[in-house]
Parts: structure tokens; C-alpha cells; sequence
């Protein structure tokens, strides 16, 4: 019999299912790593533990899961009833048994892939909805889940860090995060820029900006909201400055 293979041939997308797959499986080393009472632990969000962050993760592929059903049979089927909906069943995922959570965690990963893999060339460029309402062809499921399992890899507080997360990744990131100020106007007066590269981003109008800057991986990690080791900051003077915390992303 042959293989089982993902029905799209657009080399871009089998990329970006690849960078979603590989994040898949990062989280799930740290994960299992992690002995059932390590689940009980705090994780970098505060009032998660890891059994919260696992089951936000386990019931994300599955409502990813649902957009990819409805691009495929063109059903509406929403990721959540509502926002009240999902926390609800986070918090109702943290009390599941270890070996409950954990299967979780497996069993909507795969469901999740299969449903990637199986889907049709055409059906990729189906129009889905996301939980803040906005419309985006199924493609965008893929970067969904990957900066899901990439960031709250790390969150896990069990050794990942922002480092560990592949260069493509972290580069889309930091353009997402720092649109999202622009859309919102809270970058106003602020540019990041990325050591030993040529990329910047933030508010090119600022005359006195005040400049933050490190490596990349430091850069996303500050942007991100999960500290400011590896960057620092200067003032429209040039003078070093206290780095400031960064504009809320999500």
C-alpha cells in the first residue's frame, strides 16, 4: 500500500506544515520529558500550570481541526461556541488525569495532521473564520498551530528556549507581533532592530525613537512578552535606556 501523503504539492505550504509538524514535536519531547507531577508546575504564564498550557494546546488542534473540516466540506464549523467556551474547557483539561491529558495532547495532534494531509489543493484557498472573528484562507491554520506549539514550547518551563525555535519561525513572529502593535497604534515612537541582520521593524515615522535591539531569538522573546535578556535599548539621544516592556501582542 502506498504511502499516505499530504494532498497539497505547493512547495511554500508543504514548508510551512513541516515548521508546524517539527513544532508539534518539539513541544511533545518537553512535554514527555516532564513526570505527571511536573504537570502540577507553574509555566511562564501566569495562573497556568503545565496542565493548563498542555490542554490548551491538545484542544487547539482540535478546534484548528474544525476550520480544516469546514474548508474541506464548506460546513460552518467554528473553532470555539465562544471565548467563554475555551477557557471553560482549558480549565476543565486541567483536571484531567496525567494519562488523560497526555492522550490529549497525542490524539489531537494526529487528528489535526491527518486533516492537513488529507485536505484538497483547491480546499487550502477555502475561506475559514478564526476565534477573533477574522476570515483567512485555511493556509493560515498552519501558522496558527506553528507559533502555538513553537511559543508554548518554551512557556512549558522545562529548558526550551527561544533560541530552540527554527530562524523562519522567530522571523515571522516578530512580524506578526510588531504589525500587531502597528495595527493597534502601540508602537508609536518604538523600533526593534535585529542584530547582525538587516531587519528592523516598528514605527519608521518616530523621530526620537527609542531602539531596541539583540539577536533575533532575544528580539522575539522581549516582543513576546516573556522577558528582555539579550536586548537592550537606547534613547533618541543614543544614550543606553531601561528596557521597556513591550506593547501587548494578543
Amino acid at each position: 500500500m502506498a504511502a499516505r501523503h499530504d494532498q497539497t504539492t505547493d512547495p511554500a505550504l508543504l514548508e510551512a506544515l513541516l515548521q508546524a509538524r517539527r513544532g508539534t514535536a518539539f513541544f511533545a519531547r518537553k512535554l514527555n520529558e516532564l513526570t505527571d507531577a511536573e504537570l502540577d508546575g507553574d509555566t511562564l504564564l501566569p495562573g497556568w500550570t503545565r496542565r493548563h498550557l498542555t490542554a490548551h494546546i491538545g484542544y487547539n488542534a482540535r478546534a484548528i481541526a474544525r476550520l480544516i473540516e469546514w474548508a474541506a466540506t464548506g460546513v460552518e464549523t467554528p473553532m470555539y461556541a465562544s471565548t467563554d467556551v475555551r477557557d471553560h474547557e482549558i480549565n476543565f483539561g486541567a483536571t484531567l488525569s496525567p494519562i488523560a491529558l497526555r492522550h490529549l495532547f497525542d490524539h489531537s495532534a494526529v487528528h489535526l495532521n491527518v486533516e492537513w494531509r488529507d485536505l484538497p489543493e483547491d480546499a487550502w484557498h477555502h475561506k475559514v473564520r478564526t476565534i477573533q472573528g477574522r476570515e483567512v484562507p485555511a493556509t493560515e491554520t498552519v501558522w496558527m498551530r506553528t507559533r502555538e506549539v513553537w511559543i508554548h514550547a518554551v512557556d512549558l518551563a522545562n529548558g526550551a528556549t527561544f533560541t530552540d525555535i527554527p530562524a523562519p519561525v522567530l522571523e515571522r513572529l516578530l512580524t506578526d507581533i510588531t504589525g500587531a502593535w502597528h495595527t493597534r497604534g502601540t508602537d508609536k515612537g518604538l523600533i526593534v532592530k535585529v542584530t547582525g541582520t538587516d531587519l528592523t521593524f516598528g514605527d519608521p515615522t518616530a523621530d526620537s525613537p527609542t531602539v531596541i535591539s539583540g539577536p533575533l531569538a532575544a528580539a522575539v522573546e522581549w516582543a513576546a512578552g516573556r522577558g528582555h535578556a539579550g536586548v537592550t535599548a537606547v534613547d533618541a539621544e543614543a544614550s543606553p535606556a531601561a528596557v521597556p516592556a513591550a506593547p501587548k501582542w494578543i
